[in-house]
């Protein structure tokens, strides 16, 4: 029997965290879990769950002295501890606790703290840390999927909500059942693809203009497709037609919207016109499929199914459960944000990428829009191909549309429904 189960292997109930609590608490070594002799003792603040003031004598005067419940990283909550302010070095964790403990006590009508905390207030600023704990492991696991330049955040001021659950996060279009992408067979042979491109560089190729100025910003109108060099090209890395291919520049924050719109996506740092904020990333299905699913999330208001119909309706980027950052941009009416069709290292035209580029110069701290139902003027379209096919509107279609959903982008245009 012992010989038939040496290499079974059972999965293990208890988080790492809570393995590691009982390890410090029980007073065992443990390498894997990064405990050792020398730190086996040692104390970090993970976060603050109360507070209470203390009036003690010293002397003939008295003062005032504050204590702050202090939760031990690695260790269980049957070892937290009463700690003096003084004793505190956590800047950041006593900011965020201030700022927990006064938002309750202000939606609760109180302006003074009082010297101890009742047990709710308690238990709100612990769930409040225990949220920011999971947000920020969010965050981490994000980041550390990309290799773009851009670092994104996560904030939540407004309520108890987590990282949407079903959701995966990915930095590349994940192809759906039935769905092949033919890799480009060839490149330019360009050495310098801006001011010396040879045969129109790749843009050339497929009797384009090439789309970008030598800031890398986009020069031509929406609606008219760019072809970034690729993988055959003989430019380099540092190309000025690669642009989209470099993931996101900018550092962003997927944050809490205040006015029931969900998450929101804001810049971190200035944006400059015209320039590549991000793709619209997501699971690459048929129009079928789309159709099938779209009446599933007509259930929940959801938004994510985006038409690829730059001269086909034959497929659509579903970023409901499989998506990046650009899953929580929301709608408005007078967007910052304008989509174009991209070609890269795959050239079938009812496939693009869809990429999303500054309409205007954006402060730090902005919200990111884009507007679902955007259009263009057909007789600004310099493709016939953009012509002859104007009823698809030449861009990727809008988010499909079934019912009625009420806009809250607030803006003066606003046109009160979504679609």
């Amino acid at each position: 029997m012992a010989e038939n189960l040496k290499d079974c292997k059972v999965a293990c109930l208890a988080t790492f965290s809570q393995l590691e609590s009982i390890c410090r608490e029980e007073g065992v070594i443990c390498r894997d879990l990064g405990i050792t002799k020398n730190n086996l003792c040692h104390f970090e603040v993970e976060y603050l769950c109360s507070y209470k003031r203390n009036v003690i004598k010293v002397g003939k005067t008295q003062e005032v002295q504050e204590f702050y419940l202090v939760k031990w990283k690695g260790y269980p909550e049957s070892m937290n501890t009463w700690e003096p302010r003084k004793n505190l070095k956590c800047t950041d964790l006593l900011s965020y606790f201030w700022e927990d403990m006064m938002q309750e006590l202000l939606r609760r009508k109180k302006r003074t703290v009082p010297k101890t905390l009742d047990a709710s207030i308690v238990s709100h600023v612990i769930q409040r840390a225990k949220l920011r704990q999971t947000l920020k492991q969010w965050e981490t696991h994000m980041n550390g999927l990309g290799t773009h330049k851009g670092c994104i955040y996560v904030e939540n001021l407004v309520d108890m909500e987590g990282p949407p659950k079903n959701f995966t996060y990915i930095n590349d279009y994940k192809v759906g059942d039935g769905i092949s992408l033919n890799e480009v067979a060839v490149g330019c042979e360009c050495t310098d693809c801006l001011n010396n491109p040879v045969e129109g560089c790749c843009a050339g190729a497929s009797q384009h203009k090439f789309a970008y100025n030598d800031s890398g910003q986009v020069r031509i109108r929406p609606g008219l497709p760019i072809y970034e060099c690729n993988k055959r090209c003989c430019c380099g890395p540092e190309c000025s037609n690669r642009v989209v291919q470099k993931g996101i520049q900018y550092s962003l924050c997927i944050f809490r919207t205040d006015n029931g719109r969900g998450w929101g996506v804001r810049t971190m740092e200035r944006i400059r016109k015209n320039t590549f904020v991000m793709e619209y990333v997501g699971e690459i299905i048929t129009t079928e499929e789309a159709e099938r699913r779209g009446h599933i999330y007509d259930k929940e208001g959801a938004t994510y199914l985006f038409d690829l119909d730059y001269v086909d309706d034959e497929y659509t980027v579903d970023a409901a459960h499989y998506g990046n950052i650009s899953h929580f941009v929301n709608h408005s009416c007078d967007p910052n944000l304008q989509v174009y069709n991209v070609f890269i290292d795959n050239l079938d035209e009812r496939l693009p990428r869809i990429a999303f580029f500054a309409t205007r110069s954006i402060k730090s701290g902005e919200e990111l829009t884009f507007d679902y139902k955007m259009q263009i003027d057909p007789v600004d379209a310099e493709s016939t191909k953009m012509d002859s096919n104007f009823s698809l509107t030449g861009l990727p279609g809008s988010p499909k549309k079934r019912t009625r959903i009420e806009c809250k982008c607030g803006v003066a245009t606003c046109r009160k429904y979504l679609f």
